[in-house]
């Protein structure tokens, strides 16, 4: 599943996770090279102004800014314009950044690239036994492939899923859900939902033991308690010859916090948690959600996006790259 509760996680006040700059490069702070520097910071404060879709506005600007010298200059114009920088200031900066650059022609991660191809170097150890590829397992798409399915937070899928006598169910990569269609998932730049899942979902019985795809290091472990949330939370980081890399695992037991500690070193293989129940996932069925993420963005906290805008597909799946890229199931079990 994705990044749910009453805070919105695009909200720059209340960023979650953390951030490297190493991955997401220097152009934070500059304006890019690679980009055609023909607007001012007041011509673009100029387009900017009341527009409905500001993650469009921005794209369409082909080049890159500071964000923070952007939403200054927004601050100092009109009323239009100050209520612009407001909006702005709510949301990610660094999703902000990863924008621009996009519509500059440049990669809105920079060490995406090497990230996939460090990850199609190396030999991921299976995160369930049996390996997924091993076991029957049944793809649980949400557009009606599955017409008396309840939904993920319904606890009569519980039964439903123990009757279909598969090991595991699968949620997919790339899905547009209809459930994320509402205004907890929208924010200040755009009228847009966030509503397209950007990790894989693994469902099976609460406890089932998970372990970790790859080495790493322990950099959150945290407790996501809004509704519909993560729940029990850990972020690894990784390695990819000096350049960092991250996976999320959200929906775990209240193992975690006995299992694994801040800094820890994590072995590829080892048991790293176990799927949690209801009553300390978030408010789901007992399921792994499992994301790699390339940059992470301005946040802070623990958490991180897990659902993005249709629109911004291009720069979101630079983001949150497949997560099959570790998981490594064959493609015909994400097919009903």
């Amino acid at each position: 599943m994705g990044r749910r509760g009453r805070d919105n996680p695009l909200n720059g006040g209340n960023a979650r996770g953390f951030v490297f700059c190493a991955a997401s490069g220097a152009g934070w702070g500059h304006p890019e090279s690679g980009a055609k520097m023909t607007l001012t910071l007041a011509q673009i404060a100029d387009r900017l102004a009341g527009a409905p879709d500001l993650y469009a506005a921005l794209r369409e600007v082909g080049q890159t800014h500071p964000i923070a010298d952007l939403i200054a200059t927004l601050e100092k114009g009109t009323p239009d314009q100050s209520a612009t920088a407001d909006r702005l200031a709510s949301v990610d900066r660094g999703l902000l950044h990863a924008v621009m650059r996009k519509g500059a022609g440049l990669p809105p991660v920079p060490a995406e690239p090497a990230i996939r191809a460090h990850l199609a170097r190396v030999t991921p150890a299976p995160m369930f036994l049996p390996a997924i590829g091993d076991s029957p397992t049944l793809a649980l798409l949400t557009e009606g492939q599955h017409p008396d399915m309840p939904a993920f937070s319904d606890p009569a899928f519980d039964a439903w899923f123990a009757a279909r006598g598969v090991r595991y169910g699968l949620g997919t990569y790339g899905e547009r859900r209809r459930v994320y269609e509402t205004p907890q998932f929208a924010d200040a730049a755009s009228p847009e939902r966030r509503s397209v899942h950007l990790g894989i979902d693994v469902f099976a019985p609460a406890g089932t033991p998970v372990h970790a795809a790859l080495p790493g290091r322990v950099r959150h472990v945290t407790y996501n308690a809004d509704p519909l949330d993560y729940g029990h939370t850990l972020i690894l980081e990784h390695d990819a010859g000096h350049l960092p890399f991250y996976t999320l695992c959200g929906h775990l037991g209240a193992s975690l916090p006995n299992l694994l500690k801040v800094g820890d070193t994590v072995a590829a293989g080892q048991l790293i948690a176990h799927l949690g129940d209801w009553h300390e996932n978030g408010g789901w069925a007992p399921h792994l959600h499992l994301q790699i993420m390339t940059d992470m963005l301005d946040q802070h906290g623990g958490n991180f996006f897990g659902v993005g805008h249709p629109s911004l597909l291009d720069v979101w799946t630079a983001i949150l790259i497949d997560p099959n890229l570790i998981l490594r199931i064959p493609a015909d079990r994400f097919q009903v």
